[in-house]
């Protein structure tokens, strides 16, 4: 099966979890992504072992791969006149230009669009930023939880009034991941219109952007009501107005969300579901405007009956549910999840369990391969682009590629 970047060639000056993860989906959607990394030192996201609690020793380390799946490393200097050289000829190369650098590394190095476009008048020119790349701050760098999670609005969001600090994200590269996914499509929508008109674009995604598009249903409605959302206490139950949206502990010490929209055109499956067919016909949960009077009522009934069976009872009962639930899972609950393994969500890649890109192209998984190791593709690049061995190992003695 052709993929839809087949024959697309991307380069990607870039580190940490941001901007690679965009290269990592753009190599899932079949592109050809060469990643420079810093010729001694590579991608400082290759020393990252410690994430909390957690912690990797020796390969595959998960924090390099998710995000660089797939990729041809290759170890340049780019600060050299040599390096900045081979750098230049793989952008006259390529289609794509990708990079986290910020607005004064860029000028440095001789790596800003103007630079890149002066040898490829074509290239789609791509930029991840931390703030954006207008404003007082548009130099500043960052990082998911400063910009996409903090500066964004959702840690306040989410935090419940009177705790100490704010809740933090659930876990490394969330906002990461989520931006690098929003510029992998802003990219391939810049080739798109490239392949229609022949005029290049420069695509800019930053952090905060993206957080605030996350949030974005959120600022909206608070926005016009000038209030703020409160997160809720932890323990609620859910809508005020509405018991079949909110969260039930099971028997088993496990969690049930309920999430149906339309109460009254769900309450008699529910109450059947739940072997309480007595309150099908209670007219206080006869039309929505009853049910919200008794909200409180019927949450402490759906409590103390969910509360008599445990999580695969009641998953073996509400398979046939009409309206929507889910468990609440953690993630090595949701990584052994049927309906994720039979869409192929995550896939075996060496050793690894990764989450594929969410795009599927002909109802298939994407296929991918490991992150290279640091450089490992330096020479087969090179002599890609016509250096012969006598270049390369002057370039290597010299120390512009590794």
């Amino acid at each position: 099966m052709s993929l839809p970047l087949s024959g697309i060639r991307v380069l990607e000056v870039a580190m940490y979890g941001f901007v690679p993860s965009a290269g990592a989906v753009l190599a899932e959607w079949g592109a050809d992504v060469i990643k420079i990394e810093h010729a001694v030192t590579g991608d400082p996201q290759r020393g990252l072992r410690q994430t909390g609690s957690l912690r990797v020793e020796g390969d595959p380390n998960p924090n390099i791969e998710h995000a660089n799946r797939g990729k041809r490393s290759v170890g340049l200097d780019v600060s050299s006149p040599a390096g900045r050289e081979v750098l230049l000829e793989l952008a006259r190369r390529a289609d794509v230009f990708l990079t986290s650098f910020l607005p004064g590394h860029r000028e440095k190095f001789g790596i800003d669009v103007g630079d890149i476009r002066a040898v490829n008048p074509k290239i789609v020119y791509a930029r991840g930023s931390a703030l954006g790349p207008r404003g007082l701050e548009a130099s500043k760098g960052g990082y998911d939880m400063t910009a996409f999670w903090c500066r964004a609005g959702t840690a306040a969001t989410i935090t419940p009034p009177g705790t100490e600090g704010m809740i933090a994200p659930p876990g490394p590269a969330y906002g990461d991941t989520v931006s690098g996914t929003n510029l992998a499509g802003g990219i391939a929508a810049a080739l798109l219109k490239r392949e229609r008109t022949g005029e290049p674009s420069t695509v800019d995604v930053s952090l905060l952007g993206s957080g605030l598009w996350a949030m974005g249903h959120t600022i909206a409605l608070t926005s016009h009501l000038d209030q703020r959302l409160v997160a809720p206490t932890p323990g609620v139950h859910g809508s005020p107005v509405n018991p079949l949206a909110g969260v039930y502990a099971t028997k088993d010490d496990r969690y049930i969300s309920l999430l149906m929209m339309q109460p009254a055109k769900f309450w008699a499956d529910v109450c059947r579901h739940v072997d309480r067919d007595d309150l099908v016909d209670d007219p206080r949960f006869a039309t929505a405007a009853s049910i919200a009077e008794n909200t409180a009522a019927a949450v402490e009934i759906l409590r103390e009956v969910i509360s008599t069976r445990t999580l695969p009872e009641w998953s073996e009962r509400f398979a046939t549910l009409a309206g929507p639930w889910a468990p609440v899972q953690d993630t090595l609950q949701a990584a052994a999840d049927a309906q994720v393994r039979a869409n192929e969500y995550i896939v075996r890649v060496g050793d690894l369990d990764l989450v594929a890109n969410p795009v599927q192209f002909d109802v298939a998984a994407p296929h991918t391969g490991p992150a290279p190791a640091f450089a490992a593709q330096t020479d087969d690049v090179l002599l890609e682009l016509g250096l012969d061995w006598d270049r390369i190992i002057e370039l290597k003695t010299a120390g512009a590629v590794t």
